[in-house]
């Protein structure tokens, strides 16, 4: 028995070694860690236990019966995260290149079905060529199994993918199935067709990271929700976000001691935000004044960054806020910026995440591009997403409102539960300005004094139809408040709904705006 036992620990001792000291160090002067060095950075220290350590693909000719290391290139298990359970899988890129093949696609479906079964978020760590070209067809077929479950566990349980290589061809489509992509800079890369393919039926010549690296998904496609500079920096970012996450959709997020007053007061904010609706300032200065201790997680914050959403706190309890950013093209919705904030939106929704909305925005991009892109369209997400989100929501008006864009940011009329506004809000169907001109233009024409007509005119209608009072006289805002009691009154309005109990209609499940 002891003969056998220590021929046991020599062969585990082996297979978590990987292939060869020669694989390891090539693996490190990319600048990349090996498989077990980042689970051991993911998972809480000593928690992880691993699952068919032993595994072997059983898979003849192309050489592949002279190779058969031990995990087939992935690594597989559970551990904890903050105490909390954590599923994991995780591609060996020294194995195969850390290519699939049937032996490796069974071992990831088990620990895709554990994890739903368990209920627990399940993070996948990609480095991998794709699938296994020797084993063909049902190499492919394994990457349509893992999808289904993606789908599956869509809503269910977490789902994070980090990208610490490349991830290529069918590959690609797990990743993008799942609630966050996070990549790093210069050894991540993601795409469907490889510079090679491009230049050869293109004719176009583009480097990895220039088709498909962590900044191209990070600004550009906007596939990248979180892109670092370095391995640890990212890994250490995803246990940031598990904190901010429940284990599924039937829990709510951990709530954590707060260290910051509930009824601290704003005093910052009324300085933060110029009265003058034409002046830009950083939202992220807002969300910092209002959330505890300042701390937020931005998602997707390099793409579309005209809206901002992130994860924080308001007294221990995880919220999302969706708010406008009027740093950027004056923070009005466009393309981008709808599906940013309507997937946010659906994400918090399935995962019992109260949401905040922070408006001021004049409105939608105005332009051709845009209209013939499908703004209508994209814009549609955005209304869908709040209209069937069932979360406690809370809407708050800083400045301007404008048409559309006041109604898509959760307005009470599509369903938020309480609406607040500031002195300096503007709620209307337009500026000022253009509804003068279409009010009055003959008017204004026939004036002797047109320039002072315009000015009397617009007058009236400010004082008439968008003083800071008006809509909450109409019942449309539930209060207007002082800014700097913004953050008590957040907290009490999210006390107030936490029992909050809402249903959707019975029926298989809707259909969004494509």
């Amino acid at each position: 028995m002891r003969g056998r036992i220590a021929e046991l620990h020599e062969i585990k001792e082996r297979a978590r070694r990987g292939p060869s000291a020669r694989a390891t160090e090539a693996q490190h002067a990319k600048g990349k860690l090996t498989v077990r060095e980042r689970i051991d950075l993911l998972l809480d220290e000593g928690s992880f236990t691993e699952m068919e350590p032993l595994l072997q693909h059983q898979v003849s000719g192309f050489g592949l019966e002279k190779k058969r290391p031990y995990t087939d290139g992935v690594v597989t298990g559970w551990g904890t995260v903050d105490g909390r359970t954590v599923y994991v899988y995780a591609h060996d890129f020294r194995i195969f290149g850390g290519a699939l093949g049937q032996a490796q696609a069974a071992k990831i479906l088990r620990i895709m079905d554990m994890a739903v079964a368990a209920e627990s978020p399940l993070v996948s760590l990609h480095d991998g060529a794709g699938a296994r070209i020797q084993e063909g067809l049902p190499a492919l077929v394994g990457y349509g199994a893992i999808f289904q479950r993606n789908a599956r566990a869509s809503g269910v349980i977490p789902q994070i993918s980090v990208m610490l290589g490349p991830c290529a061809g069918g590959a690609a489509y797990s990743p993008a199935l799942t609630d966050f992509v996070f990549m790093v800079r210069n050894s991540s890369q993601m795409f469907v067709t490889g510079p090679d393919v491009v230049r050869a039926v293109t004719g176009e010549t583009v480097s990895w990271d220039e088709l498909g690296g962590a900044d191209v998904h990070a600004k550009v496609s906007g596939v990248a929700t979180f892109a670092y500079d370095d391995e640890r920096t990212c890994i250490q970012q995803v246990r940031r976000l598990l904190s901010l996450l429940p284990s599924n959709n039937r829990e709510t997020p951990p709530r954590v001691p707060p260290t910051d007053d509930p009824n601290r007061r704003c005093e910052a904010l009324p300085s933060l935000v110029p009265t003058n609706g034409n002046q830009s300032y950083d939202m992220r200065k807002v969300i910092e004044e209002i959330v505890d201790d300042g701390d937020h997680l931005e998602v997707h914050q390099l793409w579309a960054p005209n809206v901002v959403c992130a994860f924080a706190r308001l007294d221990g309890q995880v919220v999302g806020v969706v708010a406008n950013q009027p740093h950027y093209l004056a923070g009005v919705l466009d393309i981008d910026a709808s599906e940013k904030a309507a997937h946010f939106v659906q994400l918090c929704d399935a995962f019992n995440i109260p949401l905040v909305t922070l408006l001021d925005a004049p409105g939608f991009l105005p332009g051709i591009e845009q209209e013939h892109r499908g703004l209508i369209r994209h814009g549609a997400k955005l209304l869908y997403a709040y209209c069937n989100a069932t979360v406690p929501r809370v809407q708050l008006i800083l400045r301007k409102a404008y048409g559309s864009a006041y109604l898509l940011m959760d307005s009470r009329s599509v369903g938020a539960d309480l609406s607040f506004a500031w002195p300096t809000n503007e709620i209307a169907v337009m500026g000022a300005e253009g509804a003068v001109n279409v009010i009055f233009r003959s008017q204004i024409a026939a004036a002797d004094d047109p320039g002072a007509m315009r000015s009397r005119l617009l007058r009236e209608y400010k004082d008439e139809l968008m003083h800071p009072y008006y809509s909450a006289q109409l019942g449309i805002v539930d209060d207007v408040i002082d800014p700097v009691g913004t953050r008590s009154i957040l907290i009490r309005s999210l006390a107030a709904l936490r029992a909050k109990r809402a249903g959707l209609p019975s029926r298989k499940h809707g259909i969004p705006p494509v």
